[in-house]
């Protein structure tokens, strides 16, 4: 490790970095498509060497996370998609849905000790982990980060708060990994029962969104937190190395930005879907989308480290809504505007006039002929549901990743 970064690679010259990522794409997608039967189905075709750069990468198949459940219950334990046979993986967890995620064998196999490095974590800290080590693998991921830091940690899990504010005030960790929210719990319960977590200076937190003000509260209590954003089935994605409005995107991933209910990139700075390629050979994740919001945050971090950054967890990408019995998709509204040259972008928004659901399409153009009755037509035909459409001025709807707002109100 270097003293200033967790190692060379973070300050790279970006076009050297993406010349790697290139370079190593079309041994992975051959070695998915030989090694994985599930991608040997989903990549049927398709020739790895012509897939050496992200304009290529963007026709492939999407392969989405809230699709996993279905797949896997049909081909226990990981619908195929391993690359590595599971005799010769290292644990296999089972998150909420469930899904299954496996861990292959080596140190710190998510990535996470790069996070834990850039939020200040260094040789001999002793860390408080409390992601929970029951069948999920939130745990095992800060675990194998932190000591692949040099770090010493202990494995508290979750709940049990009068034992952990107990061992807090013993042991004298001087850092926290969980989540922000069992952090407060925590802080809060020292105070109720006379304890003493002030040897707490800095955390890394994950799981949860970290609204600033609750940033700003453990920086009024003497902790300064950095958070990171990963996943089970990707591990680290990116990570903050300074709180300046934007996390940065690990390194041995490619990360695209689609909008939600489609595999089409949108453009830079736009909200929209985190799709991850892995370059991990146990699991060697295609395009997968996450269902998470996200955007490209213009320019590089002041921290020295060169990747792209991204504005963290922006909220889910799945909007799916149902309108008089009759379930609309994103996709369905991406497969609207396609049929229509002249709209740039498009919002269903949903509402309720007299207990009667309302469909209205605002579509931004800029065209003088622009037929609003044509494209009612194909929203009913693609929807099965009537719906108004209304012009809305280029520029003019929210940059939030949104294309479906359902906006009604039953209270």
């Amino acid at each position: 490790m270097l003293n200033t970064f967790y190692d060379a690679r973070e300050t790279r010259a970006p076009k050297d970095r993406e010349t790697g990522l290139m370079a190593a794409l079309p041994r992975v997608i051959h070695h998915a498509q030989s090694k994985s039967a599930g991608f040997g189905r989903i990549l049927d075709g398709v020739d790895p060497g012509s897939i050496n750069s992200r304009a290529a990468l963007a026709k492939l198949p999407i392969t989405r996370k809230s699709d996993l459940i279905t797949m896997q219950s049909e081909n226990l334990p990981f619908a195929g998609l391993n690359a590595t046979p599971v005799p010769v993986l290292g644990r296999i967890f089972q998150s909420p849905g469930p899904i299954y995620d496996p861990e292959g064998k080596g140190d710190d196999w998510w990535r996470m000790g790069r996070a834990f490095f850039a939020a200040g974590f260094r040789p001999g800290d002793l860390i408080h982990n409390c992601l929970s080590y029951h069948l999920t693998p939130g745990g095992f991921m800060f675990d194998s980060g932190a000591r692949a830091c040099g770090c010493v940690v202990i494995p508290a899990g979750v709940g049990q708060t009068e034992a952990q504010v107990k061992a807090i005030s013993d042991l004298k960790p001087t850092g926290y990994s969980g989540t922000p929210s069992f952090l407060k719990i925590l802080m809060e319960k020292a105070r109720e029962l006379g304890g003493d977590v002030s040897s707490i200076k800095r955390a890394l937190v994950s799981g949860e969104a970290l609204p600033p003000s609750l940033r700003d509260w453990f920086g009024e209590n003497g902790v300064e937190v950095m958070q990171c954003y990963a996943s089970a089935d990707l591990g680290l994605i990116a990570y903050e190395s300074d709180t300046r409005g934007g996390m940065i995107v690990a390194e041995d991933i490619i990360l695209e930005i689609v909008r939600p209910g489609t595999g089409d990139l949108v453009a830079e700075g736009e909200v929209g879907e985190v799709v991850v390629t892995s370059l991990n050979m146990d699991y060697p994740l295609i395009r997968f989308a996450t269902g998470d919001l996200s955007a490209i945050a213009m320019g590089q971090s002041p921290c020295g480290r060169t990747n792209s950054r991204i504005k963290g967890w922006m909220g889910r990408a799945d909007q799916t809504t149902k309108v008089k019995g009759m379930f609309v998709h994103p996709h369905q509204i991406a497969d609207v505007v396609k049929r229509h040259a002249d709209i740039t972008k498009a919002r269903l928004v949903v509402t309720r006039k007299d207990d009667v659901d309302v469909m209205t399409l605002a579509c931004e153009t800029d065209s003088a002929n622009f037929d609003t009755n044509a494209v009612g037509e194909t929203l009913q035909g693609v929807c099965k549901l009537r719906g108004k459409v209304e012009i809305a001025t280029p520029g003019s709807l929210p940059n939030d990743g949104k294309v479906i707002d359902d906006q009604r109100d039953y209270s």
